[in-house]
Protein backbone atom coordinates (compact mmCIF):
# COMPACT_ATOMS: atom_id res chain seq x y z
CA UNK A 1 0.00 0.00 0.00
CA UNK A 2 2.64 2.31 0.85
CA UNK A 3 4.64 1.75 -2.29
CA UNK A 4 1.24 1.95 -4.41
CA UNK A 5 0.72 5.79 -2.62
CA UNK A 6 4.45 6.36 -3.52
CA UNK A 7 4.38 5.58 -6.76
CA UNK A 8 1.04 7.41 -7.45
CA UNK A 9 2.38 10.61 -5.93
CA UNK A 10 5.77 10.72 -8.26
CA UNK A 11 3.18 9.75 -11.58
CA UNK A 12 0.58 13.13 -10.11
CA UNK A 13 3.69 15.64 -9.12
CA UNK A 14 6.02 14.77 -11.61
CA UNK A 15 5.13 17.65 -13.91
CA UNK A 16 5.54 20.37 -11.08
CA UNK A 17 7.95 18.41 -8.49
CA UNK A 18 11.62 20.21 -7.79
CA UNK A 19 11.96 19.53 -4.76
CA UNK A 20 15.48 17.80 -3.19
CA UNK A 21 12.86 16.22 -0.95
CA UNK A 22 11.84 12.66 -2.02
CA UNK A 23 8.06 11.89 -2.32
CA UNK A 24 8.87 8.69 -0.40
CA UNK A 25 9.91 10.77 2.69
CA UNK A 26 6.94 12.89 2.01
CA UNK A 27 4.79 9.90 2.47
CA UNK A 28 6.57 9.12 5.90
CA UNK A 29 5.74 12.47 7.02
CA UNK A 30 2.30 11.97 6.08
CA UNK A 31 2.51 8.86 8.08
CA UNK A 32 3.57 10.63 11.17
CA UNK A 33 0.40 13.55 10.45
CA UNK A 34 -2.32 10.56 10.62
CA UNK A 35 -0.56 9.00 13.66
CA UNK A 36 -0.63 12.24 15.53
CA UNK A 37 -4.40 13.03 14.24
CA UNK A 38 -5.51 9.23 15.52
CA UNK A 39 -3.84 9.20 18.78
CA UNK A 40 -4.27 12.96 19.70
CA UNK A 41 -7.78 11.98 18.52
CA UNK A 42 -8.67 9.02 20.58
CA UNK A 43 -7.18 10.42 23.75
CA UNK A 44 -8.70 14.17 23.30
CA UNK A 45 -12.14 12.47 23.04
CA UNK A 46 -12.00 10.10 25.87
CA UNK A 47 -10.65 13.21 27.91
CA UNK A 48 -13.43 15.50 26.53
CA UNK A 49 -16.29 13.38 27.47
CA UNK A 50 -15.24 12.93 30.73
CA UNK A 51 -14.71 16.79 30.94
CA UNK A 52 -18.00 17.63 29.03
CA UNK A 53 -20.58 14.47 31.21
CA UNK A 54 -18.84 15.92 34.51
CA UNK A 55 -20.16 19.38 33.72
CA UNK A 56 -22.92 18.81 32.54
CA UNK A 57 -24.13 16.84 35.27
CA UNK A 58 -22.93 18.91 38.06
CA UNK A 59 -24.16 22.39 36.87
CA UNK A 60 -26.63 23.48 39.09
CA UNK A 61 -29.65 22.54 37.13
CA UNK A 62 -27.88 18.96 36.39
CA UNK A 63 -29.14 15.25 37.40
CA UNK A 64 -26.02 15.77 40.28
CA UNK A 65 -25.55 19.16 41.39
CA UNK A 66 -22.41 19.76 42.53
CA UNK A 67 -20.86 23.68 42.69
CA UNK A 68 -17.41 22.89 43.97
CA UNK A 69 -16.98 20.26 41.18
CA UNK A 70 -18.51 22.77 38.41
CA UNK A 71 -17.08 25.38 39.70
CA UNK A 72 -13.45 24.19 40.09
CA UNK A 73 -13.18 21.87 36.68
CA UNK A 74 -14.72 24.75 34.57
CA UNK A 75 -11.77 27.41 34.91
CA UNK A 76 -9.41 25.02 34.15
CA UNK A 77 -11.05 23.71 30.86
CA UNK A 78 -11.27 27.18 29.87
CA UNK A 79 -7.49 27.92 30.68
CA UNK A 80 -6.59 25.35 28.90
CA UNK A 81 -8.39 26.30 26.12
CA UNK A 82 -7.74 29.26 25.54
CA UNK A 83 -3.43 28.92 24.79
CA UNK A 84 -2.28 28.71 21.86
CA UNK A 85 -0.97 25.35 20.69
CA UNK A 86 2.53 26.92 20.26
CA UNK A 87 2.94 28.05 23.65
CA UNK A 88 1.19 25.07 25.43
CA UNK A 89 3.68 22.71 23.05
CA UNK A 90 7.07 24.63 24.96
CA UNK A 91 4.82 24.96 28.12
CA UNK A 92 4.54 21.16 28.59
CA UNK A 93 8.07 20.00 27.85
CA UNK A 94 9.43 18.85 31.61
CA UNK A 95 5.40 16.47 31.12
CA UNK A 96 6.22 15.49 27.73
CA UNK A 97 9.63 14.30 28.52
CA UNK A 98 8.41 12.41 31.76
CA UNK A 99 5.80 10.74 29.83
CA UNK A 100 7.52 9.48 26.25
CA UNK A 101 11.34 10.42 27.06
CA UNK A 102 11.54 13.06 24.84
CA UNK A 103 9.88 16.59 23.52
CA UNK A 104 11.05 15.65 20.08
CA UNK A 105 9.15 13.57 17.50
CA UNK A 106 6.07 12.15 16.80
CA UNK A 107 4.98 10.58 19.81
CA UNK A 108 6.32 13.81 22.34
CA UNK A 109 3.94 15.91 19.79
CA UNK A 110 0.73 13.84 20.91
CA UNK A 111 0.93 14.79 24.61
CA UNK A 112 0.61 18.43 23.79
CA UNK A 113 -1.83 17.76 21.13
CA UNK A 114 -4.08 15.88 23.43
CA UNK A 115 -3.68 18.81 26.16
CA UNK A 116 -4.88 21.31 23.20
CA UNK A 117 -7.29 19.14 21.68
CA UNK A 118 -8.67 18.22 24.75
CA UNK A 119 -10.26 20.79 26.56
CA UNK A 120 -11.89 21.92 23.12
CA UNK A 121 -13.53 18.92 22.50
CA UNK A 122 -14.89 18.73 25.63
CA UNK A 123 -16.50 21.84 24.82
CA UNK A 124 -18.31 20.86 21.85
CA UNK A 125 -19.51 17.39 23.50
CA UNK A 126 -20.93 19.28 26.15
CA UNK A 127 -22.58 21.74 23.81
CA UNK A 128 -24.11 18.89 21.70
CA UNK A 129 -25.48 17.15 25.31
CA UNK A 130 -27.09 20.61 26.14
CA UNK A 131 -29.05 20.26 22.99
CA UNK A 132 -30.54 17.57 24.53
CA UNK A 133 -34.65 18.37 25.23
CA UNK A 134 -35.11 18.71 28.84
CA UNK A 135 -38.16 16.99 28.95
CA UNK A 136 -36.02 13.70 27.14
CA UNK A 137 -34.25 13.61 30.83
CA UNK A 138 -37.08 14.30 33.16
CA UNK A 139 -38.96 11.05 31.52
CA UNK A 140 -36.20 9.19 32.02
CA UNK A 141 -36.11 10.15 35.66
CA UNK A 142 -39.61 9.60 36.00
CA UNK A 143 -39.04 5.76 34.69
CA UNK A 144 -36.37 5.74 37.33
CA UNK A 145 -33.03 5.50 35.31
CA UNK A 146 -29.72 6.40 36.85
CA UNK A 147 -27.71 8.83 36.47
CA UNK A 148 -25.77 6.84 34.15
CA UNK A 149 -28.37 4.86 32.36
CA UNK A 150 -29.79 8.60 31.43
CA UNK A 151 -26.49 9.88 30.32
CA UNK A 152 -25.69 6.85 28.18
CA UNK A 153 -28.69 5.40 27.02
CA UNK A 154 -30.49 9.06 26.59
CA UNK A 155 -28.47 12.15 26.47
CA UNK A 156 -25.98 10.73 24.41
CA UNK A 157 -27.85 8.51 22.09
CA UNK A 158 -30.29 12.02 21.46
CA UNK A 159 -27.30 13.85 20.86
CA UNK A 160 -25.89 11.92 18.04
CA UNK A 161 -25.45 13.45 15.02
CA UNK A 162 -24.37 16.60 16.55
CA UNK A 163 -21.84 14.88 18.66
CA UNK A 164 -20.51 13.44 15.53
CA UNK A 165 -20.58 16.93 13.72
CA UNK A 166 -18.62 18.57 16.34
CA UNK A 167 -15.97 15.89 16.66
CA UNK A 168 -15.69 16.13 12.95
CA UNK A 169 -14.99 20.27 13.79
CA UNK A 170 -12.31 19.15 16.29
CA UNK A 171 -10.59 16.56 13.97
CA UNK A 172 -10.29 19.39 11.48
CA UNK A 173 -8.72 21.42 13.81
CA UNK A 174 -6.31 18.62 15.16
CA UNK A 175 -4.98 18.68 11.56
CA UNK A 176 -4.02 21.95 11.64
CA UNK A 177 -2.61 21.79 14.97
CA UNK A 178 -0.50 19.09 13.55
CA UNK A 179 0.75 20.92 10.63
CA UNK A 180 1.68 23.95 13.58
CA UNK A 181 3.65 21.09 15.87
CA UNK A 182 6.49 20.69 12.91
CA UNK A 183 7.64 23.78 14.56
CA UNK A 184 8.43 22.62 17.44
CA UNK A 185 9.94 19.11 15.70
CA UNK A 186 6.91 16.99 16.07
CA UNK A 187 7.78 15.82 12.32
CA UNK A 188 4.74 15.30 10.05
CA UNK A 189 3.97 17.60 6.64
CA UNK A 190 4.29 20.71 8.56
CA UNK A 191 7.31 19.98 9.74
CA UNK A 192 8.70 19.26 5.92
CA UNK A 193 6.49 22.50 5.03
CA UNK A 194 8.31 24.88 7.50
CA UNK A 195 11.98 23.43 7.45
CA UNK A 196 12.07 23.21 3.22
CA UNK A 197 8.74 24.67 2.07
CA UNK A 198 9.38 28.07 4.19
CA UNK A 199 13.26 27.49 5.19
CA UNK A 200 14.45 26.62 1.71
CA UNK A 201 11.64 28.09 -0.36
CA UNK A 202 10.71 25.25 -1.77
CA UNK A 203 7.61 25.67 -3.71
CA UNK A 204 7.27 22.04 -4.41
CA UNK A 205 6.85 20.60 -0.43
CA UNK A 206 4.02 23.77 -0.24
CA UNK A 207 2.54 23.28 -2.59
CA UNK A 208 2.15 19.44 -2.05
CA UNK A 209 1.47 19.86 1.65
CA UNK A 210 -1.58 22.67 0.82
CA UNK A 211 -2.91 19.96 -1.06
CA UNK A 212 -2.53 17.14 0.83
CA UNK A 213 -3.92 19.10 4.08
CA UNK A 214 -6.81 20.00 1.47
CA UNK A 215 -7.72 16.32 0.93
CA UNK A 216 -7.79 15.37 4.67
CA UNK A 217 -9.72 18.26 5.71
CA UNK A 218 -11.96 17.20 2.66
CA UNK A 219 -12.05 13.22 3.72
CA UNK A 220 -12.62 13.87 7.57
CA UNK A 221 -16.02 16.82 6.66
CA UNK A 222 -17.50 14.02 3.94
CA UNK A 223 -17.21 11.11 6.21
CA UNK A 224 -18.31 13.43 9.28
CA UNK A 225 -21.47 14.39 7.44
CA UNK A 226 -22.15 10.86 6.17
CA UNK A 227 -22.09 9.51 9.83
CA UNK A 228 -23.64 11.96 11.28
CA UNK A 229 -26.84 11.15 8.83
CA UNK A 230 -26.72 7.34 9.75
CA UNK A 231 -29.58 6.17 11.73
Amino acid sequence: MRQFIVDLLTQLTAPFWKSSVSIDTFVTAMQDTLQMVFYAMIFGTIWGFIQAITLLVTRNDGILPNRALYHGLNPIVNALRSLPFIILAIAVIPLTKIIVGSYIGTWAAIVPLTMYIGPYIGRLIESSLLEVNAGIIESAQAMGASPLQIIFKFIIPEARSSLILNLTTACISLIGATAMAGAVGAGGVGDLAISYGYGRFDNSVMILTVIVLLIMVQLVQSVGEWLSRLR
